[in-house]
């Protein structure tokens, strides 16, 4: 069976890659299903010819979601990048009370955007699915409602000093989590107040503060090595 690609898709091949004729390279299907091809041409787009089909090794048992308070500048796409290549299955971007940005106007054009930096990111890391990114900027109290879908939410707090990530691990059995962290002035306390009722955990990472940018990668990269 033969493949044919064009655009961005092409690009990346014949840039990125540099891949040749008759080099063989693995695809995905951005569904979990890796493809291993060989390619035939290189002058009408891209052919290559499908010689195996197996289920992608690099995607973790554990999907996490992550909840990010919006952050000023271009933090977002540095932490949407970092975080895709470590392994998370989305990421929602969260409207909270101390977040300086807002989108407005902006935010078809910024989730679009978003989306295509996870895009780019799946490929480099070698994802078997590609991350999406919420349709629109959620409201805390609705990133919070959304949560409880999945089987665990922690939300990053400075002010907890006695539950960590490792006590969470020990007692987590299931396969999502919701990771909430905060945009660069933290959580109001009344949000604390309002994931605590709705069953989100609060967790600390230790007695040291990190940039929002920061966290979020930090909570993902212990997750994920702690639940293999």
């Amino acid at each position: 069976m033969q493949v044919q690609f064009f655009g961005e898709n092409e690009k990346h091949i014949k840039t990125v890659l540099r891949a040749r004729i008759g080099e063989e390279i693995v695809l995905c299907d951005g569904k979990g299903m890796d493809y291993l091809c060989q390619i035939t041409s290189l002058d009408d787009g891209v052919c290559a010819k499908i010689l195996q089909k197996t289920p992608s090794q690099a995607e973790p048992k554990t999907q996490i979601t992550l909840y990010q308070g919006l952050p000023k500048a271009d933090k977002m796409e540095w932490i949407i990048q970092k975080c895709v290549e470590l392994g998370v299955v989305k990421i929602v971007p969260v409207a909270t009370t101390r977040a300086i940005v807002k989108l407005d106007k902006k935010e078809g054009r910024k989730i679009e955007r978003w989306q295509k930096i996870a895009e780019a990111a799946a490929k480099q890391s070698g994802r078997g699915i590609i991350p999406q990114m919420g349709q629109s900027v959620l409201t805390f109290a609705q990133a919070v409602q959304e949560a409880k879908a999945l089987d665990l939410a922690v939300i990053l707090y400075e002010k907890e000093q006695d539950r960590d990530l490792h006590a969470i691990v020990k007692a987590f059995s299931g396969q999502s989590i919701g990771v909430f962290i905060g945009p660069e002035g933290g959580f109001a306390e009344e949000e604390i107040a309002l994931a605590q009722q709705n069953g989100v955990q609060c967790v600390t990472l230790g007695k040291r503060i990190l940039r929002t940018e920061t966290a979020g990668m930090t909570t993902i990269a212990i997750l994920l090595y702690e639940l293999g």
